[in-house]
């Protein structure tokens, strides 16, 4: 018998917990890494991560250390699944830690302030793997639906093809079905532009609009998201796909979503700090949007319901004057 995979996952936070569990399910060997030595010793103690998935009962094959030494030794995979803001900075101190051949994982859904780089970029940049080494797994995974194991289906992006079947293969499980896809710049968009959308529905839900709002908010929202995919090498097909619509209705859609919630807070007209007081998670959207309409404004694409979303979140405008404006936008053809 073949020895297990060795996977190691770097965040014992809702989603890094989550697909590590996914993973355990599939027959590898976890490491989660814990930045809090409570919380490490509360997982390998009690099976449960009590600070996100309290009474989930963890695998067996999943334990959690604050080494992260001892979290890279001999890993066949190294799962990222840190805020996105933060990566730079924590990957520059684990990559001489990390094993020789390990591919690199990003489960972040965000864009890099002030480079406008992608997380594989970072991660390209940072850690000199080679594109073929780093892939991403992404799609409507809302973690804590994860963590209870219903199912669910996701997208595993590289540009090498062996390796994203391989990635498939060990995160393959009765609850958690995977496809491949060679789109890595289309994937990570999808990913990151839907958290501004959701905040944007968000928003939208808490001044009281209606479906007809956030129908038009969903579908717009994608249209930005496949133009500025189109002027980065994106394949539009990628759009339609877990990766684009499926990740952005999720969001959308979902209590479970932070940028959803987030939002709903700003709608009801709360402050950006008042919100940020009462939410204990990070909601990427918040630094990203900016992020993103930099990346668009790079690129010469028009991305009006991002803007809005930064004017409301880092400008200080009242949604209702941002809702007016955008509305107010002059006529034009739905294709363009």
């Amino acid at each position: 018998m073949s020895e297990p995979v060795k996977v190691a996952v770097f965040s014992a936070g809702s989603w890094g917990t989550a697909f590590g569990m996914v993973l355990a399910d599939a027959g590898c060997e976890v490491t989660l890494w814990a930045r809090r030595p409570e919380l490490a010793d509360a997982i390998n103690s009690t099976r449960t991560n009590p600070d996100y998935f309290p009474g989930v009962e963890l695998p067996e094959n999943l334990r959690a250390t604050t080494d992260p030494a001892e979290a890279a030794r001999d890993a066949d995979f190294t799962i990222l699944s840190i805020p996105s803001q933060t990566l730079r900075g924590n990957l520059a101190e684990w990559t001489p830690l990390l094993a020789p051949d390990t591919v690199l994982v990003s489960l972040m859904k965000g864009v890099e302030l002030g480079s406008a780089m992608r997380m594989s970029e970072v991660i390209d940049d940072v850690a000199k793997v080679g594109r073929d080494r780093i892939a991403v797994v992404t799609g409507p995974n809302l973690a804590r639906e994860i963590a209870a194991r219903m199912p669910a289906a996701a997208v595993v992006a590289c540009t090498d093809d062996a390796v994203a079947q391989r990635l498939q293969t060990i995160c393959h499980t009765p609850y958690f079905r995977p496809y491949t896809n060679s789109d890595v710049i289309g994937c990570e968009l999808g990913g990151a532009v839907k958290n501004v959308i959701g905040l944007a529905v968000g928003i939208a839900d808490g001044m009281g609009l209606g479906d007809n709002t956030k129908g038009s908010l969903i579908t717009r929202g994608l249209a930005e998201t496949a133009r500025l995919g189109l002027a980065m090498g994106a394949d539009p097909l990628t759009f339609a796909g877990l990766a684009g619509l499926g990740d952005l209705v999720a969001t959308c859609s979902s209590p479970l979503s932070r940028n959803h919630t987030f939002g709903t807070n700003l709608g009801k007209g709360m402050t950006l700090q008042e919100t940020i007081a009462v939410t204990k998670q990070t909601a990427e959207g918040v630094k990203s949007c900016e992020s993103v309409l930099d990346l668009a404004r790079r690129h010469g694409v028009d991305m009006p319901i991002t803007e809005t979303v930064v004017g409301i979140v880092h400008e200080g405008k009242a949604p209702v004057v941002a809702l007016k404006e955008l509305m107010s936008r002059s006529a034009k053809p739905e294709r363009r």
